[in-house]
């Protein structure tokens, strides 16, 4: 229960509360302006407020956390364990909450310093999960995932901020299925421990299957990317055995040449020789044979034949001319001696130098034969080597394969072996809720009877088991508009507290902003009144919720309910004065 909220600001407005139902009422005054507004106020603050000093955190200069509330600190007072205490904290220094109170019962004690009694915002908040709801203090042994918290646990007695009142089970907008299965079991008095089994199981399974995935992404294998199904990669594996086989067979023939490429350039050598050598016998064989002709043509000078000319034709040499025609056939002939020893000696020499070639042919073709039969049957070092890397490759592949196989079966096995677990996690959580069918069934009571104090007929909750976890559900007759929605969150934040106030320890408390009532049938908002202090001073909690004045509906009210009564502060907007914080920020 809380007694009150201070600041160290002497402008702003020290809010004392009650035990049962509490108004904060926003008034809007005759001499405000037309522009003037009952929202920001300090109604949503007033409840900002109290989750700060709660543990919650602030938003960086937004709300609490703006700059010009800084030097601010604010105080509660409340109750725990049947012991007044009062908790202070700072924006400025968020990490420490000054407590005044005997804490000597308390799980964990503060820490000292100068004089005053410290918690840091860690064991703050696990204290007064231990002192509202039960919570056990954590072990170094205990998994401390997904289990019940106290900022998750109190926001749904004390909600905060227009999202909260979307749906009565979360307390946020995309609150996450785990933390809305658990805390909302543990505060109905299910098996929370079940839901809190069943996510772990989801991790595993999530975390198997992005294991999977990241085997996918980021394995290559050596050359080939290893993907699919079990039955696909064994038939890889036997495409890749066969591969190996065959490719070492290619090693175990290959017969490696060392000096192959000095080899291959004696081969290209020969050839070019052999070449050369071919060109040039054809060559001089033709001058060989032009020598030879020349040779059998050539024929001596006769100056007789000179004489037989001139006397054919009737006329006779002198003495002299025919002593000259003897000294020309001389010279002639010596030339045509000459010649034929010339002509001799080249044939001579063209003879022996084709031979030579020829020789040179034939020993030339046969060198290069051999080296060709070399190079044939043998292949270079690094062909070798490229042949060996291949198989290497082949064998690295084939492990990979044989790897993911066994992966992939333990993956397999792992899900298998999981969905059997949650399947059995599933018969557990049923069986437990038909067991505690009856905490169940106190629950889906006091919903009806809230719901039929409302609307003249019961709601539904509806609480089961399904194939991802806890299943709940509520339904209220005459479903539709925006007003039945936030009763359906009204009937249920009072169940909790009603179902709470039977349990010690509790929270023994229940606040609601004005939001909860926006466009609610005024009977509705007049009847939620009603209903709330007279559940609250029957069980013995204390009902808080803000107000603007045009919304209440006092032509609704009973004339022995008093609404003004439980007016604990009013806020008006006459002037910056009139707000909870005495400022505008």
């Amino acid at each position: 229960m809380i007694h009150a909220v201070h600041c160290n600001h002497s402008s702003f407005k020290t809010v004392n509360f009650r035990p049962g139902f509490n108004v904060i009422l926003a008034d809007r005054t005759e001499a405000s302006g037309s522009k003037d507004s009952r929202n920001g106020l300090g109604k949503s603050t007033l409840i900002e407020i109290i989750h700060f000093c709660l543990g919650a955190k602030l938003q960086p200069s937004k709300g609490l956390g703006s700059r010009n509330l800084r030097g601010w600190a604010f105080s509660l007072e409340l109750t725990l364990k049947n012991k007044l205490f009062k908790v202070t904290r700072s924006p400025d220094n968020q990490s420490e909450i000054i407590i005044e109170g005997d804490t000597t019962n308390w799980p964990i004690q503060p820490k000292e310093k100068e004089g005053q009694k410290i918690f840091n915002l860690k064991d703050w908040t696990t204290v007064l999960g231990n002192l509202m709801f039960g919570l056990s203090l954590p072990t170094n042994n205990e998994d401390k995932k997904f289990q019940p918290t106290f900022r998750s646990l109190i926001s749904y007695f004390i909600r905060r901020g227009r999202d909260a009142f979307s749906t009565p089970f979360e307390h946020f907008r995309k609150q996450l299925e785990w933390d809305k299965q658990v805390n909302n079991a543990f505060l109905l008095g299910l098996a929370w421990e079940d839901a809190r089994d069943l996510q772990l199981i989801k991790d595993r399974q999530k975390l198997l299957e992005n294991f999977n995935k990241l085997k996918k992404d980021t394995e290559s294998g050596v050359a080939i990317k290893i993907f699919g199904s079990l039955g696909e990669l064994k038939a890889l594996k036997i495409q890749i055995e066969s591969q190996l086989r065959e490719r070492k067979e290619t090693l175990s023939n290959f017969r490696v040449a060392l000096q192959y490429y000095e080899l291959e350039h004696n081969a290209n050598r020969f050839t070019v020789e052999i070449h050369e050598a071919t060109n040039k016998n054809i060559v001089e064989q033709k001058l060989l044979e032009f020598y030879q002709s020349s040779l059998e043509s050539e024929n001596e000078p006769s100056s007789d034949n000179v004489a037989i000319i001139y006397e054919n034709a009737g006329v006779e040499l002198p003495d002299l001319v025919i002593r000259r025609l003897e000294e020309v056939e001389i010279f002639h002939r010596r030339v045509i001696e000459n010649r034929r020893e010339f002509l001799e000696a080249e044939i001579k020499r063209l003879k022996s130098a084709i031979s030579s070639r020829e020789h040179l042919i034939k020993e030339k073709t046969e060198e290069r034969a051999f080296i060709l039969e070399v190079l044939q049957t043998h292949g270079a070092l690094e062909e070798y080597t490229m042949l060996q890397e291949m198989y290497l490759d082949t064998v690295a592949d084939l492990n990979e394969i044989s790897k993911r196989i066994e992966e992939l079966k333990k993956f397999e096995e792992a899900k298998s072996s999981l969905k059997i677990e949650k399947e059995r996690l599933l018969q557990r959580a049923r069986r437990d809720r038909e067991e505690r069918s009856e905490q169940a069934g106190r629950a889906i009571d006091l919903f009806n009877y809230n719901s039929r104090f409302l609307y003249n007929t019961p709601g539904t909750l509806i609480l089961d088991v399904g194939p991802n976890g806890f299943q709940f559900k509520v339904d209220i007759k005459r479903d539709g508009s925006e007003g039945i929605g936030n009763m359906k969150i009204f009937c249920y934040d009072l169940m909790l507290a009603q179902l709470w106030s039977e349990k010690d320890p509790s929270p023994h408390i229940l606040i609601h902003d004005s939001t909860i009532f926006d466009g609610v049938d005024e009977r509705q908002v007049a009847l939620a009144l009603q209903l709330a202090d007279i559940e609250s001073r029957r069980r013995g909690f204390q009902y808080i919720c803000t107000f603007n004045s045009d919304m209440v509906p006092h032509s609704e009210l009973p004339l022995d309910f008093n609404f003004d009564s439980f007016v604990r502060l009013t806020l008006t907007d006459e002037s910056d004065e009139g707000g909870l914080l005495g400022i505008r920020f």
